[in-house]
């Protein structure tokens, strides 16, 4: 079911209109008579490894650190896949 509502009844009534959203109705806010938002939930967010990113931002920093220098600026020779040899 799809709920449509103007956006004056909107603001007085944007708790309702949450919960019916979250509840998987449809919400569209119109103005004018003609729809301009649509109110969805948010996906919930995933769990963040932090220990799997650090690792990975620790190899990139050694990859980083090991790149030949010459006078102090990098020496890069690449790959047919664009990263450094």
């Amino acid at each position: 079911m799809t709920i449509h509502v103007n956006i004056g009844k909107a603001k007085a009534q944007l708790s309702k209109l949450i919960s019916a959203s979250l509840r998987g109705e449809e919400v569209v806010i119109d103005h004018d008579g003609k729809p301009q938002v649509r109110l969805i939930p948010v996906a919930d967010a995933k769990e963040v490894d932090r220990e799997a990113r650090r690792r990975k931002v620790d190899e990139i920093l050694a990859r980083a650190d090991a790149l030949p220098r010459i006078n102090d600026k990098f020496n890069l020779e690449w790959d047919e896949n664009g990263l450094p040899i």
